[in-house]
């Protein structure tokens, strides 16, 4: 069962499944949904708690041994697997597998796992996961998912700002989530509760927002060209390499093409995200882009991102980082997009 962050306070409450697993990048979200389990677990009796850090060289035959001993005082346990990496080798994944077979008795197991691949998608220890348990996908959140946390925590200490205010503290925070939180735990110190006016927020709140090209890709299929030119400049301005921010940008862009492949042959689009490997939480996202978009401008934006690819190695005439501008603005804006022409395959 697959479940996000804000479901799993009523799934706990529920029914303590025997088995969790954290998947994401989001490091707050992720802190906070293993608290919750350790807590709740411990409310429950499971009172003993063994933590395995999955490094270099770690030795799965630790973890087996531990699966096959019982509690020495007979106490329910946590077992906390933490796999920073989300690599765990062929060794480790065998164990992982043999664990979701034979979960131990009186036992909730945590596993924690960062952002996971498509391939790795795949595998049979991470479907093993999947299938034994409780997964909790805590990937960033998009914009509008985090105007909507942002009022939460504001609720939570009698806080409230107007749309405009909220609108100018999503522009200051996005992509930096533990800084967002900071911020809205230091306008609960030095505000009382109430409306908080544009002014004591644009006093108290700093530009602590991290971009980060997911957030760009975001903007791009969500056709939103204001951020997606403001995203883009401040990667520029941290120094994130070219090839990597159009790595991220082609990966949805041939997923759409290929959505857009397979219902054309009848396939339903709850299958062909299936097929895609398009999570829940883009599914909005990439349905709204589907509408807007033609299998005819994805082949344009995908040579378009070749010719980029030639510009960055040097064997095309251009800025990179314009015409990453221009790939972006076409997808937001659609046909109706004009831009400076540019020739694939010059040499010269």
């Amino acid at each position: 069962m697959s479940i996000t962050p804000d479901q799993l306070p009523n799934q706990l409450k529920k029914q303590l499944a025997p088995l969790y697993t954290i998947v994401g990048d989001e490091l707050l979200l992720a802190q906070e949904a293993a608290d919750a389990i350790r807590e709740h677990a411990h409310l429950q009796g499971y009172t003993e708690r063994h933590v395995f850090s999955v490094e270099a060289r770690f030795d799965w035959s630790n973890l087996q041994r531990w699966n096959h001993q019982s509690s020495l005082f007979g106490e329910r346990r946590l077992l906390d697997v933490r796999i920073p990496s989300g690599k765990p080798g062929k060794e480790g994944g065998a164990a992982i597998e043999a664990l979701c077979h034979a979960l131990p008795a009186d036992t909730i197991t945590l596993v924690t796992l960062p952002r996971i691949d498509r391939q790795t998608q795949t595998t049979k220890w991470f479907k093993a996961l999947e299938q034994s348990g409780v997964m909790i996908a805590v990937d960033p959140l998009d914009r509008t998912r985090l105007a909507h946390w942002l009022q939460q925590r504001l609720g939570q200490q009698s806080q409230q700002v107007t749309p405009d205010t909220l609108q100018f503290l999503l522009d200051k925070v996005e992509g930096n989530l533990l800084a967002a939180q900071q911020e809205i735990k230091k306008l609960a110190l030095i505000y009382p509760p109430g409306l908080l006016s544009f002014e004591q927020i644009r006093h108290a709140v700093l530009d602590v927002a991290r971009y980060d090209v997911f957030n760009l890709a975001e903007a791009m299929l969500a056709a939103d060209s204001v951020r997606y030119a403001r995203i883009l400049q401040g990667l520029q301005g941290e120094g994130i390499p070219p090839p990597l921010i159009l790595s991220t940008l082609t990966e949805p862009l041939r997923n759409l093409l290929h959505i857009h492949q397979a219902l054309k042959t009848g396939k339903p689009l709850a299958q062909a995200f299936k097929d895609a490997h398009i999570w829940r939480h883009q599914q909005k996202t990439m349905t709204s882009a589907i509408k807007r978009t033609s299998p005819r401008l994805l082949v344009q934006a995908l040579m378009h991102a070749a010719n980029i690819d030639r510009i960055i190695k040097g064997v095309a005439r251009g800025d990179s980082w314009n015409e990453l501008l221009q790939l972006g603005l076409l997808i937001a804006n659609g046909p109706s997009f004009i831009h400076q022409p540019f020739a694939y395959g010059r040499n010269d």
